[in-house]
């Protein structure tokens, strides 16, 4: 696997987690003191976590994960604060799966990234 299967991954993970967040910010405001209107920031994140899935489902396919654990990084998506936690666990489990260039473009799938 390559090492911009896993940035992409980890790069929608966190932008989907904070626009979540936003979003979750502008229901309380809309809900809870009826002021403002969310239909901006629920397309955007719509659109965001449409990415994030293709994202993760890419990356779970190369790192062959079982459906289970595929289901829970694609629901980790959907709770606020959790994609953050999700995202670091699959960082760490992935990284060694990640193939390495040498210098004259070939890879080598035995040595892990950062050694």
């Amino acid at each position: 696997m390559k090492q911009k299967v896993l940035t992409r991954y980890r790069v929608m993970a966190y932008v989907t987690a904070v626009w979540l967040l936003v979003f979750t910010g502008f229901i309380v405001a809309k809900y809870g003191f009826d002021t403002g209107d969310t239909m901006l920031v629920s397309q955007i994140h719509g659109v965001l976590f449409i990415v994030y899935v293709v994202f993760a489902f890419d990356l779970g396919s190369k790192a062959r994960w079982p459906f289970g654990k595929l289901l829970w990084v694609l629901v980790a998506g959907c709770i606020p604060f959790v994609a953050f936690f999700v995202e670091k666990q699959v960082s760490r489990e992935v990284a060694p799966l990640i193939e390495v260039e040498d210098a004259d473009g070939a890879r080598d799938a035995d040595t892990p990234v950062g050694a």
